[in-house]
């Protein structure tokens, strides 16, 4: 509690001295890629790993700040380079990982009531209904799961999901059961959200795997299955792939261009504009819930990543 206390008043002090306003001159023309997961809708249990599932009202005022703060462009504007030259503020983009039922349903009413674009990187093997490993993995008492555990799986068992819950010593407690809002989206809620004003579907591969950990013979089909899935469903399916967890290699970064793709998202911070010179290696800022409305500030400016 103590150490929380000091920690937003030191984040206070840093919106009183104007630093993000100086960081904002500093990065005039670039712009600040945010990644979400999911957003759990209002008087629904938190279930899952947590750091990827931020609460609607949470949500709903980092929208609100962001207006206050930034431009929120589409993803294609920003690959494109298109920028309003006049504007002195600082540009977003909103993106989603994975396209969790509660991205889909709770998370785009809220972006479409205010106008703002936002991107779903779509792994359509989860989709309706599918459970991700990480969160029946993560026991609902609060206790997240064990780094050891996770790197492990990330790199011995290639981040797939099969594998990884197949293997018995993965599964050492029983099985955490999920709402609707926490598996994967239904394809006809997902297409639904696809048509509404500044909403854009990208791949985030077919099945979810560590990309840099796979085979390279498997990574044609990881990278283009997703697209062939989404180009037949939606007409303006944007050519960009996020990485899954965030993790890719030079070899990955090839693969997804020869695949048709023509950016990848990383999951680390740092500021995407004229001087990122890999446009499949673009850094993204993830948004944990729990930040305070000072620390949402800051994190948006890049003052703390």
């Amino acid at each position: 509690m103590i150490r929380r206390f000091i920690k937003r008043t030191a984040q206070r002090g840093l919106l009183l001295a104007g630093v993000p306003r100086m960081f904002q001159l500093r990065h005039v023309g670039d712009i600040v890629v945010l990644a979400y997961h999911n957003v759990v809708p209002r008087g629904t249990a938190v279930v899952g790993d947590r750091p990827l599932h931020v609460e609607q009202d949470e949500f709903c005022a980092h929208l609100d700040t962001l207006r206050e703060t930034h431009d929120v462009v589409p993803l294609a504007a920003a690959l494109g380079g298109h920028a309003d030259s006049a504007s002195r503020r600082l540009r977003a983009v909103i993106t989603f990982d994975d396209a969790y039922g509660g991205a889909v349903t709770c998370a785009v009413p809220e972006l479409v009531a205010r106008g703002m674009p936002a991107t779903i990187f779509v792994t359509p093997a989860y989709l309706d209904g599918g459970a991700f490993w990480w969160d029946v993995l993560t026991p609902v008492n609060g206790d997240g799961l064990d780094p050891a555990f996770r790197e492990r799986a990330l790199t011995m068992q290639a981040g797939q999901g099969a594998r990884i819950l197949a293997d018995a010593s993965s599964a050492p407690r029983a099985l955490t059961a999920l709402p609707s809002h926490a598996r994967g989206a239904c394809e006809a809620d997902l297409l639904r959200a696809a048509r509404q004003p500044g909403i854009t579907l990208a791949s985030h591969t077919w099945s979810h795997p560590n990309l840099a950990a796979l085979p390279a013979d498997e990574l044609p089909d990881e990278l283009e299955r997703p697209l062939t899935w989404l180009r037949a469903r939606v007409a303006d399916v944007l050519p960009c792939i996020s990485y899954p967890y965030g993790l890719a290699s030079p070899t990955v970064e090839r693969a997804a261009q020869a695949a048709g793709y023509q950016a990848g998202l990383l999951f680390e911070s740092g500021w995407f504009g004229p001087r990122t010179r890999n446009r499949f290696a673009i850094p993204r800022v993830g948004v944990p819930p729990g930040l305070s409305a000072a620390g949402f500030r800051l994190r948006m400016s890049g003052v703390m990543w």
